[in-house]
């Protein structure tokens, strides 16, 4: 595999934090590598170095969003960390339910990659709470990635994509095998829409959600970004509604009208002025 120098990676990390505000670390460089090399090879380029030399050239390129989206795309599966979807089960869907009666519902997942996670919300709410058929339910799930988003708007994974984290029980139920592949049954497709959206940039027009899930995404960003999509939130965010970060993400010293809730193995926040039970 293509190794890179130090002159190189400085000029991807330089580009990744003007496009996206991603703090790309000292030591990622074998992520660069990782993510870039295929994409060198599928624009027909003889080396990782060929591919940013080319950057360097032509600021207008495609590739540069190309690049940006590679480095960016994050990590997910199928009910990763199934502690929040716990809480979703037992105690927040029923909350929300029982305080908004007719009303419809809203869920944001951001940074949701190639969409298992909103897709892990729409399974379980069709499996544990079948009544709300009747009713809105409005699932966004947005990402940076034009390409990721197509792909999670296909609904198509791997064998290896739904062994993790996946019950048995609801791939047989809510997926169709398709050659060496699964594709999500349309019933849970049509539940989630997909938005392309920048978390560091000004966002889509979010309607006021329940629930905002933000897992693993903050990690990413500096301080001073992190307060800003913060301060987003709780303008997005209804007075009683909940986010859900990262296991190893929190508010603190970030934004103090966020309050943690423990909720069983999970920790949720919702805005302190208006916290409910």
């Amino acid at each position: 595999m293509d190794t890179i120098n130090s002159s190189d990676f400085n000029y991807i990390r330089d580009l990744v934090r003007r496009h996206s505000a991603i703090a790309l670390e000292a030591d990622k460089a074998y992520l660069v590598e990782t993510r870039l090399a295929p994409l060198a090879r599928q624009a027909g380029l003889a080396s990782l170095q060929e591919l940013i030399g080319l950057l360097r050239i032509q600021p207008a390129h495609p590739l540069h969003r190309q690049v940006v989206e590679a480095i960016t795309t994050h990590e997910t599966s199928f009910f990763r960390d199934i502690h929040p979807f716990e809480a979703l089960k037992t105690t927040i869907l029923p909350a929300l339910l029982a305080r908004r009666r007719s009303a419809s519902l809203t869920i944001w997942c951001a940074a949701c990659s190639s969409g298992q996670e909103p897709f892990s919300i729409a399974m379980l709410m069709r499996e544990h709470f079948p009544t709300l058929a009747a009713r809105q339910i409005r699932i966004i799930a947005t990402d940076l990635s034009s390409a990721i988003l197509a792909r999670a708007r296909e609904g198509l994974y791997s064998q290896i994509e739904v062994n993790r984290g996946l019950p048995a029980a609801l791939l047989t139920r809510y997926f169709d095998k398709q050659g060496l592949h699964w594709r999500i049954k349309s019933e849970i497709r049509r539940m989630v829409e997909f938005q392309q959206s920048n978390l560091a940039e000004p966002w889509p027009l979010i309607p006021p959600a329940d629930l905002v899930f933000m897992r693993n995404v903050l990690i990413y960003f500096d301080v001073n970004t992190k307060k800003a999509i913060l301060a987003k939130i709780r303008h997005v965010l209804k007075p009683d509604g909940y986010l859900f970060l990262g296991s190893s993400e929190t508010t603190l010293n970030l934004d103090a009208t966020f309050e943690p809730i423990s909720l069983g193995k999970s920790t949720c926040y919702q805005l302190r002025q208006t916290k409910t039970p």
